[in-house]
């Protein structure tokens, strides 16, 4: 049997650009996506601390250590600038792995930097 896991969660992402005019997704800073070890058109499910809204999109790579959490498209219309978010992808896993396998949690301070990087 398979179990859905959490595979890499962001928390405290706080929300820096919209685009309604885009085709959908979140721009995410690249930093953050390899030290989630998320990648480019993963399906993310974004939960949205300051509103409640929760939706589900894909992630673009943003560039380099620039804190961009930017929502485009459908999903602008759920955040607002300065919105506390966060992003989660989950992961199938054997049921006879679970006991080893620890999701990786990244806690952001201010301008989306990583705080805390948990692995268990």
């Amino acid at each position: 049997m398979k179990r859905i896991m959490l595979k890499s969660k962001i928390h405290g992402a706080i929300v820096t650009d919209t685009n309604i005019n885009y085709e959908g997704s979140l721009t995410l800073d690249e930093t953050l996506m390899r030290a989630g070890n998320f990648v480019p058109f993963e399906q993310v499910q974004v939960y949205n601390i300051s509103n409640g809204e929760r939706f589900t999109t894909y992630l673009i790579k943003g560039e380099k250590d620039s804190g961009i959490v930017c929502l485009n498209g459908a999903a602008a219309r759920k955040v607002s600038i300065g919105d506390k978010l966060i992003i989660a992808s989950y992961t199938l896993i054997d049921e006879n792995e679970i006991d080893s396998f620890h999701p990786k949690i990244i806690i952001i301070e201010g301008n989306n930097k990583i705080k805390e990087i948990r692995e268990k």
